[in-house]
């Protein structure tokens, strides 16, 4: 148990740990490249460690070198090609990490044997039919367990047949799995998607060789991801900025105390992924963005965040996948805001690691804060928060962002399982207490 209490302010600079999305997929693409990959910068969290097993597990070698070069500790990963990884002996586990199943099953796709994967209690209970769907469209049978489209899975790899796809949701992570597939396809592959989800994985595949394009359609959101096969990937050197969805938590903690002042250094601000600084800007929060430059093909920057005032805003539309992993911290600020904030589209939050809308709202509520639940948001109403007891329920950024709550709430708060902070963000509490 983690007891929360209120802090006077933050000050101080920051250094944010790499970027979750960015490390999964350092390793993954660079498992099947030719060659070497370097990375700098790699976030050694559960999720990501659960990746680096996994390929592991298929025979990729990959080591770490010790802060004996300039940036600090280096990832190499001895890559094997697109069709060199060997048949795993056992069960791939996924651990907690969804990004890990999903990602992998398009690469295992297209290798010449059958793959089974697992992960945790909590992942085993996520959907695993939106890959399941297009994939079988690509002629790859995906089996589950039971049959509930859940973990475990088995991927049954060899051919891969180009598609046309139209998903219903922006999703990084289906269409990074459909992309990854395409790979291995006999023609270029199109996935469609109704708004700009992350594009990490364009953008990396870019880096390495992948021949890609990105076409928007006029007068709307849509967009259309085109991967043409046939490329050989070739390993690179990776530098992997600050993850935002991690800056969001002491961003929202220093412009909630008061007389608060701090800098989080290298952060990645890539448009697929900067929702949270525009939300910020909309409730009034004293935000800046400094040094901007690209690193590789993303852009990072310097940020500096001063307590403030803020006001109630709307989130919704094409916003909302720019800022999915943010909401239950934006729920905080929304709780502490003058006015009312309304948040819609994001029914994706009923499966992550847990009912994260249901979550929100019922930990908001024994905080205190009036909340309205809608079929696919809710309504909050700012006011004063209340110490409480915090279940998690194992989740990462809800036990963050509730931490975030209890710093500036009347009376203790209590985070019952702190420990679940390590899927994501291993020295959450420690960075935290070292802006005292």
């Amino acid at each position: 148990m983690k007891k929360i209490e209120q802090l006077p302010s933050l000050r101080g600079t920051l250094t944010v740990p790499g970027d979750k999305s960015i490390s999964h997929r350092s390793v993954m693409l660079g498992s099947i490249a030719e060659g070497d990959t370097r990375v700098r910068g790699f976030l050694k969290s559960d999720d990501c460690l659960a990746t680096i097993r996994c390929f592991r597990d298929m025979g990729v070698e990959i080591e770490e070198i010790k802060g004996n070069e300039p940036g600090g500790d280096v990832l190499v990963i001895h890559g094997r090609g697109l069709r060199g990884l060997r048949e795993p002996e056992g069960v791939l586990d996924a651990m907690n990490s969804g990004t890990t199943v999903r990602l992998l099953s398009g690469i295992l796709a297209g290798q010449p044997f059958v793959s089974r994967i697992t992960g945790d209690e909590s992942l085993r209970r996520r959907p695993m039919d939106r890959i399941i769907r297009p994939l079988s469209y690509m002629g790859v049978m995906c089996a589950t367990e039971k049959g509930n489209g859940r973990l475990p899975m088995s991927v049954f790899g060899g051919d891969v047949h180009a598609i046309r796809y139209e998903s219903p949701i922006a999703s990084a992570q289906v269409k990074s799995c459909v992309l990854l597939a395409g790979l291995y396809a006999d023609e270029p592959t199109f996935f469609t998607e109704p708004a700009l989800s992350r594009n990490h994985t364009e953008l990396m595949l870019s880096t390495f060789g992948g021949n890609l394009k990105v076409r928007k359609k006029p007068q709307s959101a849509s967009v259309t991801t085109i991967l043409y096969p046939g490329t050989i990937l070739t390993g690179q050197e990776i530098c992997v900025p600050g993850d935002i969805s991690s800056a969001a938590f002491y961003m929202a903690a220093a412009l909630l105390i008061p007389d608060s002042e701090i800098t989080l250094t290298h952060v990645g601000i890539n448009e697929t992924r900067d929702g949270i600084l525009r939300v910020i800007r909309a409730m009034g929060g004293d935000i800046r963005t400094e040094n901007v430059r690209m690193e590789g093909r993303e852009a990072v920057a310097d940020i500096t965040v001063r307590a403030s005032e803020l006001t109630g805003t709307e989130i919704g539309g094409p916003l909302i996948p720019t800022l999915i992993d943010e909401i239950p911290v934006i729920a905080v600020l929304a709780a502490c805001a003058k006015g009312t904030t309304v948040i819609r589209d994001a029914a994706e939050l009923k499966v992550k690691e847990t009912d994260r809308l249901s979550g929100i709202i019922d930990n908001l509520r024994l905080m205190g804060i009036r909340v309205e639940e809608t079929e696919d948001g809710m309504i909050i109403r700012g006011g004063r928060l209340k110490g409480a007891v915090i279940d998690p329920k194992g989740d990462h950024r809800m036990a963050m962002a509730f931490s975030v709550a209890g710093l500036i709430s009347e009376g203790v708060t209590t985070i019952t399982d702190e420990t679940c902070v390590s899927i994501s963000c291993p020295a959450f509490y420690d960075d935290l207490y070292a802006l005292t």
